[in-house]
């Protein structure tokens, strides 16, 4: 991969402190609407896709740290790891072309998805006994584990579950996002997918 594809730009670093505040809009509207999904990487996925990986992964890491500051006691900031791992997949998708069509994009969201479940799984774990704090996800949590189902693997499945949904409407809505920006804007998408080819 090109050197140039996940270079730091001014659109890069303007995109961080965008990022962080539609995560947290994202965020605020799925806890208010008490939605079966988080909605809070919206900005650090279309960060990753529009200015690369790098810019993606300090948006998800400044968010969590914010969130964990101001609002949850620190809680947030241990799935800082998963909003890396997120925004690493996502941007590497971008460069090659996952998010180019909206058939790709979902795709390219069942990958994001399965990468946060298998990172964030040992945070769940670790935190809440394996529970994600999503009460659909955690009945079946619940019900797994009544039948004897490995705890790891019963958060996994429950994580997955919810991540699925999460980040293929996550991607969804950032393809059409980007979809809607001026192209200048959009070009370090395409140069990333060219330098990849080469």
């Amino acid at each position: 991969m090109a050197k140039g594809a996940f270079r730091l730009t001014t659109l890069g670093i303007v995109m961080i402190p965008v990022a962080v505040g539609i995560n947290f809009i994202g965020k605020q509207l799925a806890n208010t609407l008490n939605l079966p999904i988080w909605l809070d990487s919206i900005g650090t996925i279309l960060s990753a896709v529009i200015a690369g990986p790098w810019i993606g992964a300090i948006s998800g890491f400044v968010n969590n740290l914010f969130f964990g500051l101001t609002m949850d006691g620190g809680l947030s900031i241990w799935y800082g790891i998963s909003s890396i791992a997120i925004a690493m997949a996502a941007g590497v998708l971008a460069a090659l072309g996952w998010f180019r069509s909206l058939p790709k994009a979902i795709v390219a969201g069942i990958i994001v998805a399965i990468v946060s479940a298998i990172v964030s799984t040992p945070i769940n774990v670790l935190l809440w006994g394996g529970q994600t704090g999503k009460a659909w996800g955690d009945l079946l949590f619940g019900m797994l584990i009544g039948n004897g189902v490995n705890i790891w693997l019963a958060s996994f499945i429950d994580e997955l579950l919810l991540d699925l949904f999460d980040k293929v409407v996550v991607a969804a809505l950032v393809y059409f996002i980007a979809l809607g920006l001026p192209k200048r804007l959009t070009q370090g998408i395409r140069s990333a997918e060219t330098a990849v080819r080469k």
